[in-house]
């Protein structure tokens, strides 16, 4: 069988600190790697549940609810846009993550200096405006807030352009409700359903070809798509790779600058080669990962799914499906070495 090459680590990482996940990934995986996030430590631990404790601070946006939602020391209410107050005026604040870039990307290039970071380059993973507009905002606030809050994330994305070297960078935008949206799914208790007039998978391709193209030349630029990780389960599981592949076509289509990597999701229980079958018709990619590493079987049941997918990509490194920040704890160097057993390096 035809061994992977490449690895790439999705996002999270189940560490409570940078300099530990990159230490750790970098002697684990090596040569694998070739970039490396900060493991979306702190208040990132679950992915863009932070937001509404940021997005709520600004005047004219509301919380949904007397009762905190507490998810560890967030706050996960919903967010309303207030009564009277122009959804256009208003000043959202620093979102968090260029701010969490920077200070990771110091850690990344301290420990590559010094000679205990393989990789060449620091990545850091940017949700999409859909994701957050559709988990916390409802009806018509949706379509209101959306050009508010795109532009706030652009905002944070230039800071990270401003402060990090184009060479040492890669940007990742994590694509997961829009699969939701067309596949008019239901999922963490609500529909996901698009604001737009028009086509909503055209809505969704245009919108995320804007943010690849927001990268510049000279900057990485990759998408993760994905179903979910709500206690390591899908909203919805695939049939097969059909929707993820028509999708990625269509944006790398639109994009006006090329797409550096693509990963795309594999269910556990699929080493059928029909699950795989679609991606015969994948537009090329530079570097494709499969997201086919699962914390429960290991090794074995990886092996499994490859061969199934080498039936019709013979190239293509190896990923977890979603981040691993969510993993049990101690489960993390086993998750890794699985990358290691499975992958060759660059």
């Amino acid at each position: 069988m035809t061994r992977p090459q490449g690895a790439l680590l999705v996002g999270s990482v189940n560490y409570d600190d940078a300099e530990k996940t990159m230490r750790t990934a970098s002697a684990m995986l090596g040569g694998r790697l070739r970039r490396i996030p900060d493991g979306e430590v702190g208040r990132r631990f679950h992915w863009i549940m932070f937001q509404p404790d940021v997005l709520g601070q600004a005047d004219g946006i509301e919380r949904v609810g007397d009762e905190p939602r507490r998810l560890r020391d967030l706050d996960a209410r919903p967010l309303r846009i207030a009564d009277g107050a122009d959804a256009a005026a208003i000043e959202l604040p620093a979102l968090g993550y260029a701010d969490a870039a920077i200070d990771s990307y110091a850690i990344f290039r301290r420990l590559r200096d010094a000679g205990d970071v393989d990789s060449s380059r620091f990545q850091v993973s940017l949700p999409t405006p859909v994701a957050v507009i559709s988990s916390f905002f409802t009806g018509d606030d949706r379509a209101a807030i959306e050009p508010v809050y795109t532009a706030a994330l652009l905002r944070e994305l230039d800071r990270i352009l401003a402060e990090i070297p184009a060479a040492d960078l890669a940007i990742q935008w994590d694509v997961a409700s829009e699969m939701g949206i067309i596949e008019r799914a239901a999922g963490y208790g609500r529909t996901m359903e698009a604001w737009w007039p028009g086509d909503p998978f055209e809505g969704l391709v245009s919108r995320l070809s804007r943010l690849i193209d927001a990268v510049p030349a000279g900057v990485e630029a990759g998408v993760h798509l994905c179903y979910g990780d709500a206690g390591e389960k899908h909203f919805i599981e695939p049939a097969d790779t059909a929707t993820l592949v028509r999708f990625a076509n269509a944006v790398i289509a639109a994009s006006a600058r090329e797409l550096t990597w693509l990963h795309l999701p594999v269910p556990i229980d699929r080493d059928d080669q029909a699950y795989f079958t679609p991606l015969a018709g994948l537009s090329p990619v530079t570097e494709l990962y499969l997201g086919l590493v699962h914390r429960e079987g290991g090794v074995e049941g990886a092996r499994r799914r490859i061969a199934a997918a080498t039936m019709v990509v013979p190239r293509f490194g190896v990923a977890t499906e979603c981040g691993i920040g969510r993993a049990p704890a101690g489960t993390t160097e086993s998750i890794l070495q699985t990358h290691a057993d499975l992958a060759d390096a660059w």
